[in-house]
């Protein structure tokens, strides 16, 4: 369901909180940004969670391969393609990372590739909680400590593809932010691009004291390199490993 079916009541401000957990903000094209200033939740922990699971459509295409099963069950030990909440065997791994950019000038990234896992009581603010490969319920989730928000000039949340196997278009990414306090917030990552290996999601800007999430959802068919340059970070990067579990 839409936000605005439940919540815009023609001004942008006027979102109804309600109580925690029961509500929440979808940002859209046509909704891209929130204030949570204004929402009273630019304290305490921000807590973005990355999800994703099958499509409707392949899970039905696989009701429709059930009888070639029985036909050939050899078929039945070949890994699924695409990320999905089931205990089968998958290939895709989805991760979820953020650069950052401090007022005083620093910047880095915070991502799983590498084991920039970040620090959450000290510079900068911002601490990854493990690395999902498997697409579990919990998902993968960065914590932002935005009790130092003053000290935080830009954020840039992003998904990338690890294993370089392009299929955005095949599953069903979703990111959700939890305030501290108000409703959460909902991006769904639904644009058409299915060669794509990245996808900035979101940012979040200190602007004139006032500190706005804005949905981006940008694809780019390289990696994050090029979603820095999209966006004028200025990292150097390099080619990373995960280590093997």
């Amino acid at each position: 369901m839409a936000f605005w079916d439940n919540l815009w009541q023609g001004r942008a401000s006027d979102f109804d909180s309600g109580s925690a957990g029961s509500n929440s903000i979808e940002l859209t094209r046509r909704r891209p940004s929130v204030s949570l200033t204004k929402q009273g939740a630019a304290t305490g922990n921000l807590r973005v969670n990355l999800s994703w699971r099958m499509r409707s459509s392949d899970i039905e295409g696989r009701s429709r391969q059930s009888s070639s099963l029985l036909r050939h069950p050899f078929k039945l030990f070949k890994p699924d393609v695409v990320q999905a909440h089931t205990q089968g065997m998958v290939n895709v791994d989805l991760d979820l990372g953020c650069m950052y950019e401090l007022t005083d000038g620093s910047k880095g990234v915070v991502q799983p590739l590498g084991g920039f896992l970040g620090d959450l009581n000290d510079p900068p603010y911002i601490k990854l909680s493990g690395d999902d490969r498997f697409g579990s319920g919990s998902g993968e989730t960065i914590y932002a400590n935005l009790d130092h928000w003053e000290e935080i000039k830009r954020l840039l949340f992003f998904v990338y593809i690890y294993d370089q196997t392009p299929a955005f278009d095949r599953t069903h990414a979703h990111v959700t932010l939890y305030p501290s306090s108000g409703p959460r917030i909902e991006i769904e990552l639904d644009e058409d691009a299915p060669q794509a290996r990245s996808c900035a999601v979101f940012s979040v800007q200190n602007v004139k004291g006032e500190l706005i999430v804005r949905r981006e959802v940008k694809f780019v068919y390289g990696f994050q390199a090029e979603l820095d340059r999209l966006y004028g970070w200025g990292l150097h990067w390099g080619r990373g490993y995960k280590t093997k579990t």
